[in-house]
């Protein structure tokens, strides 16, 4: 065990002392001659200007004795070079070998505990780049270093080496005594919890931008000092600097056990059942596995395809794969999370791989393409069924409901004994797009590209049969039918008739025509969850819901619209889906988009979007009617910062009740997350979600 994990996240601190040492063995002879040099500018140094050496009494003499300087003709007639005796050599090599050492001690220290990423012959260029990147500075390979995005220009002027010492002052070390405190740019995990309503984490100001000193004639000069969060005064002949105390990380320690679960890929490189439901590389699998279960992970999360399963003919079911997996997991005594996966991979974002609908869905679609969502151009999106078809005998006698049914069951009567023994701990029932209860309104491959409002995806002749008959219902024949101002996918709210301020969508025909759109996707649940409580009697089911935060600060909510959640800005638009949830004792999976990303910071911005507020929103809609919140990362997440999000959004410090989540899925298993500063900090992150105490509560960066 103990040597897998070397070779995955790296070297020992032994090891990197034996290489040094032996740098030293194969560099001593070359910095004996420096140092010489080094003696001989320092013996210049002190002579006086008519050439004669400054003494001091005897001292001189026993100088001169200690150098032993000859003169030895070199051989091309070019002068003298100085010769000392092996004995200071000897000491030479020693004191290099000495600073050496200390030097790997070092760098060892801050490789192991203060995680920085250092090879094991970094030198002191690595050093100081790796502190002027925590700083929040770009250095290049070949030295170049400026501010990034999120800093100003660092005014010239400004010392060099004591930007550079203080920096590492603030990044390597604890809080000296003298001191009261360092702060950064960006807020503490505490600043967070307790603005976590708000809806756009904005960094400070560079700790480089350092403003003009404020003098007053015939008095102490005071700088205010951003560099060390503080302010500088002089006084006499001395600087005295103010240092305000910085907030630390929050402690997690003796807190509520989450128990957290690793997603595993589903690329094609990296996947772990292929089309053939086939288990691919178990060797590789088997090792990763492993070291997860050496971290104390608690279990993982696997998607089970339809299009794999199911694949060639209908009720024709293929578990095999799986079956190897499940084994392989309850081996090394892990819990399983199962997705039953109604829906294709492929075509949206981050989509690497191809996993279709069953081949025989495709042969339906070709002859009935109104079996698939449709939007108003008429263009089909055969990522999952229309929800049309739900109670439309379609599919060769079935209809779409009793599809997933029957695959459901089979699920479940093909793995009772894992569901016995409690291995499978939760099942996921894919209600849409990605396995998420939405309509498929941003789709990538139709040309949808952030942060448009998408399309309304009702078109085919089974939702529009539905949008007309609930119209005549209501007396308005002619409201049986799609709004025609409503934009296309990578419109802006403003530009369309309908979600703009005071638009279409808050008129009379507009709000019949949402309640019904949303009323849909809350049938749907409602259909497919009475079924699967059937098929999963006796197991905690589970649904995910995403985050549609773009344009979540407009009156109109004009994404969130179009993936069928009504919730403009004076509606609860989730409200009735907690409602269906409760009816069948369903679980909440919530997709977090952690924060902050610095790097998205203008994108939220330009798109009014708010993933915090919203965050918050749909979780008090559920805490309210005491629904289980469980959640995801929606973005890749391998750094401390978005860990302490995660971690103050799963357990909110402020919540009266002491409510917190009730697992948490992380996307997800791969090479990346397997480098050795990346699971240290996966490490770490699991630690503090099981309530476990760290010793490494630095401040936040």
């Amino acid at each position: 065990m103990a040597t897998d994990m070397q070779r995955l996240i790296g070297t020992s601190e032994e090891d990197d002392e034996e290489e040094m040492d032996m740098d030293v063995k194969e560099e001593g002879d070359g910095d004996g001659e420096e140092d010489g040099e080094k003696n001989a500018d320092a013996t210049s140094m002190m002579m006086g200007v008519d050439g004669g050496m400054v003494t001091s009494g005897g001292n001189n003499n026993r100088f001169q004795q200690h150098l032993q300087i000859q003169e030895v003709g070199t051989p091309g007639g070019g002068g003298a070079r100085r010769c000392r005796p092996v004995e200071e050599k000897e000491r030479t090599k020693l004191r290099e070998r000495q600073r050496r050492a200390i030097t790997a001690k070092i760098l060892a220290g801050l490789r192991r505990h203060g995680n920085y990423n250092l090879r094991v012959r970094a030198d002191i260029n690595d050093v100081i780049a790796a502190l002027a990147r925590e700083a929040g500075w770009v250095v290049l390979p070949d030295g170049t270093t400026y501010p990034s995005n999120n800093q100003g220009p660092r005014p010239a002027g400004v010392n060099s080496a004591a930007v550079t010492s203080l920096s590492s002052q603030m990044v390597s070390q604890p809080t000296p005594v003298s001191l009261k405190g360092v702060t950064s740019g960006y807020p503490s995990s505490v600043e967070h919890t307790t603005d976590h309503l708000k809806s756009v984490f904005m960094p400070g100001s560079s700790p480089y931008d350092l403003p003009a000193i404020n003098t007053a004639d015939g008095g102490d000069q005071t700088q205010s000092h951003p560099l060390i969060g503080g302010s500088m005064a002089d006084v006499g002949d001395k600087q005295i600097v103010d240092m305000p105390q910085k907030l630390p990380e929050r402690d997690f320690a003796n807190t509520a056990y989450i128990p957290v679960y690793v997603m595993l890929p589903v690329s094609s490189a990296l996947g772990v059942i292929n089309m053939n439901c086939e288990l691919v590389d178990p060797d590789g699998l088997l090792k990763q596995l492993r070291v997860l279960k050496s971290v104390n992970v608690d279990g993982v999360m696997v998607d089970c395809w339809w299009g794999i399963v199911e694949g060639h003919a209908p009720m024709d079911y293929n578990w095999n794969g799986y079956r190897r997996l499940f084994q392989m997991v309850c081996d090394l005594k892990l819990k399983l999370q199962v997705v039953m996966s109604f829906h294709e991979c492929g075509g949206n974002v981050g989509d690497d791989v191809c996993i279709t609908l069953p081949h025989w869905v495709a042969e339906i679609g070709r002859s009935n393409p109104d079996i698939f969502f449709t939007d108003r151009a008429g263009r089909r999106n055969p990522e999952c069924l229309s929800w049309g078809i739900d109670k439309e005998r379609v599919l060769r006698g079935r209809t779409a409901v009793e599809v997933y049914f029957d695959c459901m069951r089979s699920f479940r009567v093909e793995f009772d004994e894992y569901f016995q023994d409690d291995i499978i701990s939760m099942i996921q029932v894919g209600l849409g797009p990605c396995g998420e209860l939405r309509f498929p309104s941003c789709t990538v491959k139709h040309g949808w590209r952030y942060p448009g409002i998408g399309e309304f995806q009702c078109y085919d002749q089974y939702l529009l049969k539905s949008l007309r008959k609930a119209a005549e219902a209501r007396g308005h024949s002619f409201w049986g039918r799609g709004p025609d101002n409503a934009g296309s996918y990578n419109s802006r709210p403003h530009e369309s008739g309908f979600f703009c301020d005071g638009g279409d969508y808050d008129g009379y025909y507009g709000r019949f025509f949402l309640n019904w759109y949303s009323r849909v996707l809350v049938d749907h649940g409602d259909r497919v969850l009475s079924l699967a409580k059937l098929a999963f009697d006796g197991t905690s089911i589970a649904v995910k819901l995403s985050g549609i935060h773009w344009w979540y600060k407009t009156p109109s909510h004009a994404a969130e619209l179009t993936a069928g959640f009504y919730n403009s800005c004076n509606r609860d638009g989730y409200a009735a889906i907690m409602t269906m949830l409760k009816k069948h004792g369903v679980s909440l999976n919530l997709v977090c988009t952690q924060l902050p990303m610095l790097d998205e910071n203008i994108d939220f911005q330009e798109a009014l979007g708010d993933p915090e507020g919203l965050f918050w929103q749909v979780l008090n809609a559920a805490w309210d009617v005491c629904i289980p919140v469980s959640s995801e990362n929606a973005l890749l997440c391998h750094n401390r910062v978005g860990h302490n999000k995660i971690l103050d959004n799963s357990k909110p410090l402020t919540n009266p009740d002491g409510r917190h989540l009730s697992s948490f899925t992380y996307l997800r298993l791969s090479p990346i997350l397997m480098e050795r500063h990346n699971f240290m900090e996966f490490d770490r992150f699991v630690k503090r979600m099981h309530g476990e105490a760290v010793l490494d509560l630095r401040v936040s960066k």
